[in-house]
């Protein structure tokens, strides 16, 4: 890259340099179904684990409740997601939002905050695929230890599904949309199962001993349902990833809105079905509530124990492999573009020379995060805790950075919709600013409600203390490494180019201009 760079403000920008976007740039071949599978994808796992820890934190009726608050903010997010991607279509998702409104602090910000969330997430599931597939293993065949441990399981299933993502985009899109409509299948086989058999019971939704104080729906009170907010998060956390496929979108002015709207509608329906009927079989609330594996105990209830539950369950895999794979595409190119735009190091955004991946970013996201999965369980093993515990603690840490991205996306568009007034947007919300502040203060909320669950504490703060080290590195370092990517340009102009990769304008402001004047001479 030559040397050629400026201050402007508290920032220093570099050249992106000759053949920069084109040398790094991803293909495009996303059309609204693959989309639609990348958005569902990406969360389907939340009901097949995971959310059934809420249940213990607040009762049916918290988890409940909680649960149409998160639907409330989700909805509010989404659409404003919605309008700011195709007004916005780069791979920077977020980060671009929020850079284009609360300059080069607001965007690392939310790009730290997402970048966590989606290099955490994958964590979290494969513990779950780890477990299971141990148990699943033990039942077939009897062998345990060894080669059939979670450690290794995880290993195994890290290097097979990032190495897919590897392998290019059209490969993984053809590979989300069929593991995604599988593991909605399954989930409908369960319902319909469920049902058919007479398994449900009502009265198991309500049958955790209530607190001094608590109720049957409520057993420990309007205060549990603080608590149970991340668990209800978690039956979304991740459909907001469609943004960073704008850049590979065929059509990203009509394809994202839509299949990031109808993505959380299917997610809503099969919430809903998960949580009644999982929860009224077998021993129920109190059991379920704490299990690592709450539909392959619910299979167990409906078809009895033995070889056929067994199979179920290891069918049941799809569910987990679908979000893991998809969200290892999130990191990829959420990496990818914070390091394009130099707020991450460079060497991240390098892509593979015939496939067009990030395959870096891919790979050291991968390590980071069977590296965490590593520490968390073994020291919870060190104190004992359970499978259950363990993911648990991990969907805390997933979910605190969520929650930031999600307010400052939030923020973002009400600033979008003062500051930028006139950039075209193909998509308007509408729910517009009244929604975007409801869906803003409700994360906030989502936010302060992770420090009052003691089991998971620990592993918020210290995902709270790695956030402040991000922002101590882009203070002392970041900041004065910024490209004129796509993004920066977008923002460095006010959107004088437009925001359509494929137009001319892209690439051809320089930092000299802007810091002549010749563009307009601040950042937004």
């Amino acid at each position: 890259m030559a040397d050629n760079s400026r201050a402007v403000g508290s920032v220093t920008y570099q050249e992106a340099g000759e053949g920069y976007f084109e040398k790094r740039k991803l293909r495009r071949h996303a059309a609204f179904w693959s989309l639609w599978a990348l958005g569902v994808g990406a969360v389907i796992s939340g009901d097949f684990y995971g959310w059934n820890l809420g249940i213990d934190a607040g009762g049916f009726g918290g988890l409940l409740i909680a649960g149409i608050v998160i639907t409330i903010m989700y909805y509010g997010l989404c659409f404003s997601i919605s309008e700011m991607s195709p007004a916005l279509p780069h791979t920077g998702g977020a980060y671009s939002f929020s850079r284009s409104t609360m300059g080069p602090w607001g965007g690392f910000i939310t790009g730290l905050a997402e970048n966590m969330e989606y290099v955490i997430t994958p964590a979290v599931v494969v513990g779950a695929m780890g477990f299971l597939s141990h148990d699943i293993v033990v039942d077939l065949t009897g062998a345990d230890g060894n080669w059939n441990s979670v450690v290794v399981w995880w290993l195994l299933y890290y290097i097979i599904f990032v190495g897919i993502n590897i392998l290019g985009i059209e490969i993984t899109m053809r590979f989300t949309v069929v593991i995604t409509v599988l593991a909605l299948g399954i989930l409908a086989f369960f319902f319909v199962a469920v049902l058919a058999k007479g398994s449900f019971d009502s009265s198991l939704l309500t049958n955790i001993k209530p607190d001094e104080g608590g109720s049957d729906f409520l057993p420990h009170g309007i205060a549990g349902i603080f608590p149970a907010l991340p668990f209800a998060i978690w039956f979304y956390l991740a459909i907001e990833e469609l943004p960073l496929a704008a850049e590979e979108s065929h059509d990203p002015a009509r394809d994202i809105p839509r299949a990031t709207m109808w993505g959380l509608t299917t997610l809503m329906l099969f919430a809903i079905g998960t949580l009644f009927l999982n929860t009224g079989v077998g021993g129920g609330a109190k059991d379920i509530g704490t299990s690592a594996t709450p539909l392959f105990d619910g299979f167990k209830a409906v078809f009895g124990e033995g070889t056929g539950a067994t199979v179920l369950a290891l069918i049941g895999l799809i569910g987990l492999i679908a979000s893991f794979f998809t969200i290892i595409y999130a990191y990829g190119r959420n990496t990818y573009s914070l390091s394009r735009a130099g707020y991450f190091p460079q060497a991240l955004s390098i892509t593979h020379p015939t496939r067009h991946t990030p395959y870096v970013a891919l790979i050291a996201g991968g390590v980071v995060g069977y590296a965490l999965t590593l520490l968390i369980y073994f020291l919870g093993k060190a104190e004992g805790q359970l499978a259950g515990q363990i993911v648990g603690a991990l969907l805390y840490m997933a979910v605190f950075g969520a929650v930031i991205s999600y307010f400052m996306q939030c923020l973002a568009f009400v600033m979008l919709r003062r500051k930028l007034p006139d950039i075209a947007r193909p998509y308007r919300s509408p729910v517009g600013i009244p929604g975007a502040v409801v869906a803003g203060a409700i994360a906030l909320v989502a936010l302060v409600s992770l420090f009052l669950n003691d089991d998971y504490r620990p592993g918020v703060y210290g995902t709270l203390i790695y956030f402040l080290l991000g922002l101590a590195y882009f203070a002392i370092r970041g900041r004065h490494k910024l490209v004129l990517s796509p993004e920066e340009e977008f923002a460095m102009t006010r959107g004088q180019h437009g925001a359509n990769l494929q137009t001319e304008g892209y690439g051809t402001t320089s930092v000299t201009e802007i810091t002549a004047g010749d563009s307009p001479p601040r950042s937004p």
